[in-house]
């Protein structure tokens, strides 16, 4: 039986997380590659072919930053603690995971809309998407949620719990620095196309097992929307994010998606799912539910590699 460290890194997020005394005292691990990015991105001008050597560097050097201390790290906890280190690198990684602050982040969401507080929900759901939310009624509002749950369940969870099993604590850590570097830079706007592109498509691929294997676990949780996913995955614009948005929409039999605006320009994106489009407060509800058997069936995948290997 290996040592059960993603197991214990579930464990601590999940009781824990990431308490807010501790962040207001010492901010979070990601805040670090965030800053590193920024004092970088002040270089970020010039020609295409400069931007995007620039912002290769740039990802190179928080990915590296991220993996070579989680490397020293680890090794010291196995000096120190031998067959215990185990121990300790669990609770260094449950920092990566986010399945507490996810929950309670969405949850507001659900709370206001299911009272009937759409300025609540507005500002709720505001804190967790980037799209523009002041004019969302109650429908677009849930949507959002459930989408941000869907695709989160991912990038938060899923793909760091993934790379931690496979390449330890640097894998985990190295993988939320191009997952931060990817949210602040790597957006399709003239600013951060050249510059973010290196950390775009290496998120991309980071995510392209992970994002697949949680859509599957989405579908596993919900009782259903293999169908759903299969079909409709591809139609989202990011390789990866369709995949457990599809599935939530396929599980929840809803539609998700749809036309969106971004700093007040409208996007039309398809939508995916064959269910209803006017979603409410009771579906946030039921994503959540979802999402927690899926964080369920998360915990026994990782305890069951435990005791086979």
């Amino acid at each position: 039986m290996a040592d059960p460290v993603a197991l214990l890194a579930l464990a601590i997020d999940a009781t824990i997380g990431w308490p807010p005394k501790l962040y207001a005292r010492i901010g979070h691990p990601v805040g670090a590659f965030a800053r590193i990015i920024g004092w970088c991105e002040r270089g970020n001008s010039g020609s295409d072919v400069r931007r995007r050597i620039l912002g290769t560097l740039t990802l190179l050097t928080v990915a590296g930053f991220a993996f070579g201390i989680a490397w020293l790290a680890q090794a010291a906890l196995a000096t120190w603690l031998g067959s215990w280190a185990w121990i300790g690198i669990g609770i260094l990684a449950a920092p990566g995971l986010a399945q507490r602050s996810l929950d309670a982040h969405v949850r507001p969401v659900a709370d206001a809309l299911l009272v009937g507080d759409i300025a609540g929900a507005r500002r709720a759901v505001g804190m967790i998407v980037g799209r523009d939310t002041a004019t969302l009624n109650e429908a677009g509002i849930a949507r959002a949620g459930i989408e941000s749950l869907a695709e989160s369940f991912c990038d938060g969870i899923a793909a760091p719990l993934f790379w931690l099993l496979v390449l330890g604590l640097p894998g985990l850590w190295a993988y939320k620095a191009i997952n931060t570097a990817d949210s602040l830079i790597g957006h399709r706007e003239p600013r951060w196309r050249a510059f973010g592109w290196a950390s775009a498509r290496t998120d991309d691929v980071a995510n392209w097992i992970p994002a697949r294997l949680a859509g599957a676990i989405v579908c596993l949780a919900g009782a259903g929307g293999f169908r759903i996913m299969w079909r409709d995955a591809r139609k989202h614009a990011s390789p990866n994010a369709g995949w457990t948005e599809a599935a939530m929409a396929g599980a929840l039999d809803l539609k998700l998606a749809g036309p969106i605006a971004y700093d007040g320009m409208a996007h039309i994106k398809p939508w995916l799912g064959d269910g209803r489009a006017g979603a409410n407060g009771h579906d946030v509800m039921r994503a959540l539910a979802v999402f927690r058997r899926a964080c369920l069936i998360l915990w026994i995948i990782a305890g069951g590699i435990a005791w086979v290997l």
